[in-house]
């Protein structure tokens, strides 16, 4: 997967250096994670790697397009290595987990501008919020404990 992580930064004219490649790991590894758990990591294989290097790095990708930047509402940023496509996400209210949706299929007037005011519009952003099936399952299970299935 190294080489794979090389000829990606190749393709967009970035040096392959150890701290890029950490990054690219930890982004495939678990997608949509912050800069903290990013930078936990990064120096937990390279512990000499700074902050600013991995704030430098993830600023280089995002600027070359290898990484997406998120931050839904209310939520610190988020880094993905999905791209390339017009995925959106959803968003659990209670956690915050964050999950991909692909776009729907067929006539969706809701990602077309009904007016684009002379933007060239290359992508839509949609955020789904709602809550995941573990933090769902938390708010049920006192209830049912208390009152029984029905």
């Amino acid at each position: 997967m190294t080489s794979d992580f090389e000829t990606q930064l190749r393709a967009v004219s970035l040096r392959v250096t150890r701290p890029r490649l950490a990054v690219l790991a930890a982004l495939r590894d678990h997608p949509h994670i912050d800069t903290d758990r990013v930078i936990a990591l990064v120096r937990a294989d390279q512990p000499t790697v700074s902050h600013q290097a991995v704030y430098d790095v993830l600023r280089a990708l995002t600027d070359a397009g290898l990484v997406r930047r998120i931050q839904p509402a209310g939520a610190t940023a988020r880094y993905e290595s999905r791209v390339g496509d017009n995925h959106h996400h959803v968003v659990c209210r209670s956690c915050g987990a964050i999950a991909d949706v692909d776009c729907a299929v067929g006539h969706a007037p809701c990602l077309t501008a009904s007016d684009d005011h002379g933007f060239v519009v290359d992508e839509a952003e949609v955020v789904y919020w709602g809550t995941c099936p573990d933090c769902a399952t938390e708010r049920t299970s006192p209830l049912i404990r208390q009152f029984g299935r029905k």
